[in-house]
């Protein structure tokens, strides 16, 4: 049986509703191989302990991630990983992460703030993704 190994966030700022925060964290964190099948979410209790938010909005998150096929929950236990979506190029993940944080501190250097940088990369990222090259 592993530990908990994800610690939640919320960005309220995002849009983005929290139940669908907390899938997407997870889901970052199963791509990422930090979370592993066997690992342990995080209690609803924990959690709503952590984000002072509702427990049916980790629920509702929990019950879409099981849904997917991403987790499983053992009442009484908790929720567990069954899988991983940690791809082929998981080994790529360090080179391309020491580049991005160079990235990140240039940008800051040039005096960006965190939604003028999530700004410039997604639209980057989209357009790039338009033409063919992401």
């Amino acid at each position: 049986m592993g530990a908990t190994v994800i610690e939640f966030h919320l960005d309220t700022g995002s849009g983005v509703s929290p139940y669908m925060q907390l899938v997407r964290q997870v889901k970052h964190a199963l791509r990422l191989d930090l979370l592993r099948e066997g690992d342990q979410l995080p209690t609803v209790k924990d959690v709503v302990a952590q984000l002072a938010i509702n427990p049916n909005t980790v629920l509702k998150a929990y019950r879409e991630l099981e849904r997917e096929g991403l987790v499983v929950p053992r009442p009484g236990v908790g929720t567990f990983v069954t899988r991983t979506l940690a791809g082929e190029s998981l080994a790529a993940h360090g080179p391309l992460r020491k580049d991005l944080e160079r990235w990140l501190t240039k940008a800051r250097l040039a005096g960006m703030d965190d939604e003028s940088i999530e700004a410039l990369f997604m639209t980057t990222f989209r357009s790039a993704r338009q033409e063919g090259i992401a």
